[in-house]
């Protein structure tokens, strides 16, 4: 475990990088605000010691000059504050851009920035991110896919004006790239792309979008697609919540549709709870989980890893919904009824007890700092 200091910390690559820490276990990272950047000293006793200093923090978006300007000053300030360190840092490792020196504002702003950190005389590590994408993008700003995610979540149509091929990288993948976290899960350091047409991209992401508007699962055939539906979900929680599910009655009794996958894999469990009894406390990084009450009366409680807010859906067998989990959400259900709860979850992957993908953390965590996607 190596102990972290990030900048940047509250936006879309810092979020990823301190949930994927939260996941492992390793100690909360220390954060540095843009407020310390400007004091030199408060920067100083930050960094003092760490293993690491990650510095994700940047300017993508603006006036050009505003862009360029910002880049070069951001890292100036961090490079004033390691050089006032008592105690050096064992490394610096930039998120860099794969646009870095091509003659853009935005482009040759992160090349500076990348000369200033490696005259620091540090272990220096200068990772060049292609284009990231992930739950909780800010739509507009950091990536097409969280602008198509969330214009398809509102009902739209994403527009593609202009054609052209990507490089598209997941952010936990980048995450665990900055922070040195050793592929084992989910993740994967190397950071795989998916080489895909802008206008190939809004296409598979509508057509993900029609086919769960009713529930029902789309073709998740590999990893890059169950991280673009997850990327989905992500703008569509909570408002598209609880999706009725179809049901069909005759004089036998009840069916009720409760997973309908197009293809890939995936396990089902059927459980039963006892009054008063909570199953979860945990989230996961990349499977997707289906809960469907079928008989009795539950309370399914998530709360985003980092935030405190809590999100309540009170749900009953007699009205089944589904409810997915989304990724990076710790989730419970309570038995809130006075009879035993039967309770359908489905995954979209196998259960491998070498790679669970679950991550033990309690809902109701008052002592959790607020962590604002995109600040």
């Amino acid at each position: 475990m190596l102990r972290l200091a990030v900048t940047g910390a509250g936006g879309f690559l810092g979020w990823h990088v301190r949930v994927l820490l939260r996941a492992l276990g390793w100690p909360e990272p220390t954060v540095v605000t843009r407020a310390d950047l400007a004091d030199p000293a408060a920067v100083a006793a930050k960094v003092a010691g760490v293993d690491r200093v990650l510095h994700v923090a940047g300017v993508n978006r603006g006036e050009p000059a505003d862009v360029a300007a910002g880049n070069v000053q951001l890292a100036a300030q961090l490079v004033e504050g390691l050089r006032r360190a008592a105690t050096p840092p064992g490394s610096l490792v930039f998120a860099n851009s794969v646009q870095a020196g091509n003659g853009t504002p935005y482009g040759d702003s992160k090349a500076t920035a990348a000369s200033l950190l490696a005259d620091t005389g540090l272990p220096f590590d200068d990772v060049l991110l292609p284009n990231l994408y992930g739950e909780h993008g800010r739509p507009y700003y950091n990536s097409a896919v969280a602008t198509f995610c969330r214009v398809l979540a509102e009902g739209g149509q994403p527009e593609v004006h202009a054609d052209r091929q990507l490089d598209l990288v997941h952010v936990t993948d980048a995450a665990a790239r900055l922070a040195g976290v050793p592929a084992g899960g989910s993740w994967d350091p190397a950071m795989p792309p998916l080489r895909v047409g802008v206008r190939d991209l809004a296409g598979r992401l509508a057509a993900m979008a029609d086919t769960y508007r009713t529930g029902e699962i789309p073709p998740l055939r590999d990893r890059h697609e169950v991280r673009l539906f997850n990327t989905y979900r992500s703008h569509c929680f909570p408002a598209h919540y609880p999706i009725a599910l179809p049901r069909r009655a005759d004089a036998r009794g009840e069916l009720v549709e409760t997973v309908k996958a197009h293809g890939g894999a995936g396990q089902t469990f059927c459980s039963s709870t006892r009054p008063g009894v909570t199953r979860g406390e945990h989230f996961h990084l990349a499977k997707v989980e289906r809960f469907v009450v079928l008989r009795g009366s539950a309370e399914i409680s998530l709360r985003r890893v980092g935030d405190t807010e809590v999100l309540r859906f009170p749900v009953r067998g007699d009205e089944p919904v589904v409810i997915d989990m989304p990724t990076m959400w710790v989730h419970k259900l309570v038995n809130t009824g006075a009879d035993e709860l039967l309770t359908l979850f489905w995954t979209n992957e196998l259960f491998d007890p070498d790679r669970p993908d679950t991550w033990p953390e309690p809902v109701e965590e008052t002592s959790t700092a607020p962590v604002a996607v995109g600040a």
